[in-house]
């Protein structure tokens, strides 16, 4: 069975590659057309691979570095040097690589005390920077994201309160990961997440085959938060392994 913007690839790193590759050229449209490319980073192993792949000379010296504006989809109560940080695993494998203006890295500061106000504020620079989209959301030229084996996506795990939001682009709420204790996550919202451009699933791995075949199916009941990102006037991609397709015939 054939589903639409699924691409296997034989394994996690030339799934990064493409991931990579799609970046740059994605950026070249983008400031071509608009005078820069808004992309909001994700954390995890593969996205890891991706900016290292990114940071290599013949990939990065093709990128207009000073008209990209880095942001990212979710992130953890940890300073930005905590090695469980999104931001931290991207400075050390992109940033601190390539020539990008120090004020084009938005990262979030979810670990502030107050994070509502966090929040609050990052929602602004978001609405500050770039473009309305679909429902007055702010629109980015790309979205990167990744899905664990509960069907979570960015900080939007099954059953916690951050699903039902509507007006808010990003949130603080409380959420259970699987393996992990209870925290808190500051994370995009589904109407931001749904005016992107383009989003891109990154997935990799044998325990995702599972949850990446009902995802797309999209008949499970309550839906998987993976399954409720549906750009309104964009596209949206599965860059998948040969382990993580494997179930999809």
């Amino acid at each position: 069975m054939a589903y639409p913007g699924v691409e296997v690839f034989e394994d996690a790193a030339a799934v990064a590659r493409e991931g990579a590759a799609r970046f740059v050229k994605l950026a070249g449209e983008a400031i071509a057309a608009r005078g820069a490319f808004h992309v909001a980073l994700s954390g995890g192993k593969t996205p890891a691979v991706l900016f290292r792949r990114l940071a290599e000379e013949d990939m990065r010296s093709t990128v207009d570095w000073t008209h990209v504006h880095l942001y990212w989809s979710d992130e953890r109560t940890f300073p930005p040097a905590h090695p469980d940080s999104n931001y931290g695993m991207a400075e050390r494998e992109l940033i601190a690589r390539i020539n990008i203006p120090a004020h084009n890295v938005h990262r979030m500061e979810a670990e502030r005390p107050d994070l509502e106000k966090a929040a609050q504020e990052y929602e602004a620079v978001l609405r500050k920077l770039m473009p309305a989209g679909p429902g007055g959301f702010p629109a980015f030229d790309l979205i990167y994201l990744g899905m664990g084996p509960d069907g979570h996506t960015a900080s939007l795990f099954p059953n916690s309160s951050g699903l039902a939001e509507t007006s808010k682009a990003v949130i603080v709420h409380h959420v259970v990961p699987p393996n992990f204790p209870p925290c808190q996550r500051m994370t995009f919202t589904f109407p931001l997440l749904n005016a992107a451009r383009v989003v891109i699933f990154l997935i990799t791995g044998a325990d995702k085959t599972e949850k990446l075949r009902e995802v797309l199916k999209g008949t499970h009941t309550p839906p998987y938060p993976s399954q409720l990102v549906r750009p309104v006037k964009g596209e949206r991609f599965f860059l998948t392994d040969k382990a993580a397709a494997a179930d999809l015939g």
